[in-house]
């Protein structure tokens, strides 16, 4: 299905997040709605098909019915230093009323020490702030062996007065299943399951895996190629699960709200508090928790926001973008 408009746009970040200060995609619109696709630049052409699948299932509006209204949501703590982690945590208890963190550790280039202060610091920062109950997790998008997540993980945990779980400690399920039977930390599966989902026939093979794998599935709305097919996945895999954004604008974000409201039971918090990483948004307003929750709303693009996001791109990018779109949208084509 090709779209009735695609519009590149770049986003800059108030904070470094995956390497990067910007952040670049492509609105979808169809008909009256809009769906985001923003595959990460280094994803190749298969991946970033599976979210164009997603991004036009939110353009259509083709969700199932929502169970809830809101949903909780946690704040996000990227590699940074303790003293930026510690601002965050405050802004993100006093301001948004979250009290649950998740934290990125592992970044290229930094040492274990780095990760051991910020998660102390975030630790300190929720009980200053009188959050002492706060719950910290952690996100190591795959980048620990098994031995070092073993004894990395006993770490983390003791500074954080138990984390609520890791994500993706190491890279693959098996690595995972692994390290479960050496932690008693809980793990979260997210790329494990993500990056092998890309099969529709391959389901409960799958899932068996990632029980064995994990204690909590991390499900990824257009990431996972849509709503849908991510309730699917839920489904078959039997988990507890919680729905994470992808750096999203606060138009990405509502097929995430979608995935979340539409799960049989509530999910954990959900990683959509990423909207304090942005320095530029696509709406009038960027879309924040109140009292720890997000409603389960979807935004339209500001025409204004739009046309200076759009700016922000330079011609070549511009080609580049809307050529690997072309080559996607063929892709999927071709397995519909």
């Amino acid at each position: 299905m090709t779209p009735d408009e695609a519009v590149p746009f770049a986003l800059p970040l108030a904070r470094r997040f995956r390497g990067t200060e910007l952040r670049e995609g492509v609105l979808l619109r169809v008909g009256d709605l809009w769906g985001e696709w923003a595959p990460f630049p280094e994803y190749d052409d298969a991946t970033a098909t599976r979210w164009l699948a997603g991004a036009l299932e939110a353009a259509r509006g083709d969700w199932p019915e929502a169970c809830r209204d809101s949903v909780e949501v946690n704040a996000i703590v990227p590699a940074l230093g303790p003293d930026e982690a510690t601002r965050l945590v405050v802004d993100a208890v006093t301001l948004d009323g979250c009290t649950t963190v998740k934290v990125k550790v592992a970044e290229r280039g930094q040492r274990f020490d780095d990760d051991v202060a910020r998660v102390a610091a975030v630790r300190a920062a929720l009980d200053d702030c009188g959050a002492g109950t706060g719950r910290i997790r952690v996100d190591v998008n795959g980048a620990w062996n098994v031995d070092d997540a073993v004894e990395r993980l006993a770490v983390l945990d003791d500074i954080a007065e138990t984390l609520e779980y890791a994500e993706q400690p190491c890279a693959t399920l098996e690595e995972m299943a692994s390290l479960r039977e050496q932690t008693h930390v809980r793990l979260a599966v997210d790329e494990g399951v993500r990056l092998a989902a890309g099969s529709r026939d391959d389901d409960s093979d799958l899932a068996e895996r990632v029980r064995v794998a994990g204690d909590v599935l991390v499900l990824k709305a257009v990431p996972m190629g849509g709503v849908r097919r991510s309730l699917a996945v839920a489904d078959a895999v039997g988990l507890p699960v919680t729905v994470s954004g992808a750096l999203d604008s606060s138009v990405g974000l509502a097929a995430g709200l979608a995935l979340a409201a539409a799960l049989p039971d509530p999910p954990y918090a959900c990683g959509f508090g990423t909207g304090r990483l942005l320095a530029a948004d696509l709406t009038e307003e960027t879309a924040l928790p109140r009292d720890g929750r997000l409603s389960v709303v979807r935004h339209a693009p500001d025409p204004s926001r739009l046309a200076r996001a759009t700016a922000r791109l330079d011609d070549d990018r511009t080609r580049w973008w809307l050529d690997r779109l072309a080559r996607c949208l063929d892709l999927l084509g071709e397995q519909q």
